[in-house]
Formats: structure tokens, C-alpha cells, sequence
């Protein structure tokens, strides 16, 4: 795959700014943007370092260290839409994050891939982020919708509402797949050389994967968090 020069980088960045400076000739709060952007590229940076030394040592210890603070991190970040009660209902996410995408890495890279050996650093720490991430974002969507439409309805309207809002990201993206979009593992797949056909295969696989982490996700969080 082509590598991409720092300066040539850089020009993505501008479209970027602009981003920026419409938030603050609009006022609407550029801070923020400015603050996850710097915060990205320097993550970035960082877990290309730390990913280079990962792959290198092999270390099963290392790789399972490295996806306990993957869970902590994002079952923090999950709460970001409940700040008033993040303390409250974190180990709830945790777990429910734990039980449901360790669940489903487990049955991908087991299962589907038969990675080798079990604890590869290169395969497993990659699907762990995507399915993850994903969780994440279905916990932090299920718990702003459901305890906004809680104080407004009954325990079981408030959960269909919040379900089927967490879900709208993640069945768009089954819809526009391959007509509006080619998403990241196929697009990096396809430009390293590998065949189209083959790709849509991982794609199909990775698809399906996060469509059950956004549905399952949401739902074991609700069972733990659900009014008595």
C-alpha cells in the first residue's frame, strides 16, 4: 500500500479547519472540535507506536492488558450522553460492554477466522476497537434516548424508542454498504491489493459483527440498568 507523506497529509487537514472556523464564526462551541482533534492525532501517533511494539513482542499477558483497557476506556467515554450519572451506571456498561463484544471478538477470531495463535495482536486488537467502539457508541445513544423518554413515558415505551434510535446509525449503514459506500477494512483491503471478492467477504463478516454489537450491546445495558 502507498505510503502517505507527513506534508501530503497535512492537506486533509485544512477541510478540517474549516470545520473549525465555521463553529466559531457561528459560535457553537469550537473548543470541543479543536480539543477531539488534537486528542485524535495525538492517539493516533501514539497507538501506531504502541501497535508496532505489540505486534512485535507477541505477548498474550500484553494483548489481554491491552483489551481490559480498551473495555475501561470506552465504557467511560459510553457515558459521555449521562454525565450526571456516569459514576452510577459505569460498571453497568462495563459489563455489559465485556459480556457482549469479548462474546462476539471471541466468535470472530475463533471462530470465523481461526486466528493463530488465539491471542495475535495484529487480528485481535484491530476487530476488538471496531466491535468496541461500536458498543460504545450503542450505550451512549441507548442511555441519553432512554432516560430523556423515561421521564415522558412507561419503562417499555421509553426502551423501544431508545432501541430503535441506537439502532438507525448501524442499519443505515447496511443499507448504504456497497451502493453509498465501501467501508474501511474493504477500502483497505482493496487498495493493499487484495481481491474485491475476497473483501467482501471479511466486509459481510465485519457488517455483521457490528449490527449484533449495537443490538445486543443496547440490550444487555437496558437489562442492567432497567427500572424495578
Amino acid at each position: 500500500m502507498q505510503t502517505i507523506p507527513v506534508q501530503n497529509l497535512a492537506l486533509v487537514l485544512v477541510p478540517a479547519l474549516l470545520v473549525v472556523l465555521i463553529l466559531w464564526r457561528w459560535r457553537a462551541g469550537p473548543n470541543t472540535a479543536i480539543y477531539a482533534l488534537a486528542r485524535m492525532i495525538l492517539q493516533l501517533c501514539l497507538i501506531g507506536f504502541a501497535l508496532t511494539y505489540l505486534f512485535a513482542t507477541q505477548l498474550a499477558g500484553l494483548v489481554m492488558a491491552v483489551l481490559a483497557l480498551m473495555l475501561m476506556i470506552s465504557s467511560w467515554i459510553a457515558l459521555r450522553s449521562v454525565p450526571e450519572r456516569r459514576k452510577e451506571l459505569y460498571f453497568k456498561a462495563l459489563l455489559a460492554t465485556f459480556l457482549v463484544n469479548i462474546s462476539l471478538l471471541a466468535l470472530i477470531t475463533q471462530g470465523v477466522l481461526v486466528s493463530r495463535p488465539w491471542y495475535d495482536p495484529s487480528l485481535v486488537i484491530p476487530l476488538a476497537g471496531m466491535v468496541f467502539a461500536v458498543g460504545m457508541n450503542a450505550i451512549s445513544l441507548f442511555a441519553e434516548r432512554y432516560f430523556s423518554e423515561s421521564r415522558q413515558h412507561s419503562d417499555e415505551k421509553a426502551r423501544n424508542i431508545a432501541y430503535r434510535a441506537t439502532l438507525i446509525p448501524t442499519i443505515n449503514s447496511l443499507f448504504a454498504v456497497g451502493l453509498v459506500s465501501l467501508p474501511g477494512m474493504m477500502t483497505g483491503q482493496i487498495l493493499s491489493g487484495v481481491s474485491p471478492l475476497i473483501a467482501v467477504r471479511y466486509q459481510i463478516m465485519v457488517m455483521l459483527m457490528l449490527f449484533a454489537s449495537s443490538g445486543l450491546t443496547a440490550a444487555m445495558f437496558y437489562t442492567l440498568i432497567r427500572r424495578k
